[in-house]
């Protein structure tokens, strides 16, 4: 695999997005994403992830969600021995906390006062709840109305939730900045700071 590739593994579409664009602040190239098939599914395919850091760089993304109280406690359990070419990351509590972070971002694709973004994301219990709640104060009524599950639909997300929100992440000039977004969020700033040294 050339230097400027790293292979990664994620929990779903949304979380590829965002490895691919924290990548390209990297200056890296994510050349294949696996899993894509839920939290479980990636955590019984890890050992086998870490295998093959041993020849090449890899990625992997995981939610902290409620499992543990902190990132280092879900590392010591879910992969206690990395390969040094192993970089398994923690997005505390669930990646849309990142996102989050960006609260000029956010605050513009929402068109919602910066007022109302939460200042510590990493803090938020249930950040994904967070993100859709602050999607019902929009004054954009389409992107709202795709976001915010219907009322007694018993979705947690809107129907076009996931192909929004990663429109949002990978639009390069107006979407989500990872750089700015990291100094709102101590998980994604450490993934910034590690996936920089791979680069190196």
């Amino acid at each position: 695999m050339p230097a400027s590739e790293i292979a990664g593994a994620v929990e779903g579409d949304l979380d590829e997005a965002i490895l691919r664009r924290v990548a390209n602040c990297a200056g890296l190239t994510v050349r294949n994403v696996y899993g894509r098939r839920g939290k479980p599914n990636l955590l019984r395919s890890l050992t086998g992830y870490n295998n093959a850091a041993r020849f090449a760089r890899w990625v992997v993304v995981i939610d902290l969600d409620q499992d543990f109280e902190c990132a280092p406690l879900a590392i010591q359990n879910w992969l206690p021995i990395p390969f040094p070419h192993m970089c398994l990351r923690i997005a505390v509590r669930a990646v849309e906390a990142w996102l989050i972070a960006d609260v000029d971002g956010i605050s513009a694709w929402l068109n919602v006062a910066p007022a109302l973004i939460p200042n510590n994301p990493d803090q938020l219990s249930h950040p994904k709840r967070e993100l859709v709640n602050l999607a019902r104060r929009s004054r954009r009524g389409a992107l709202k109305e795709e976001l915010v599950p219907r009322e007694g639909s018993g979705r947690e997300v809107g129907a076009l939730y996931t192909a929004r929100v990663m429109q949002f992440i990978e639009d390069d000039q107006e979407g989500w900045q990872p750089e700015r977004a990291a100094q709102n969020s101590d998980s994604l700033e450490r993934f910034l700071r590690r996936i920089k040294q791979f680069a190196t």
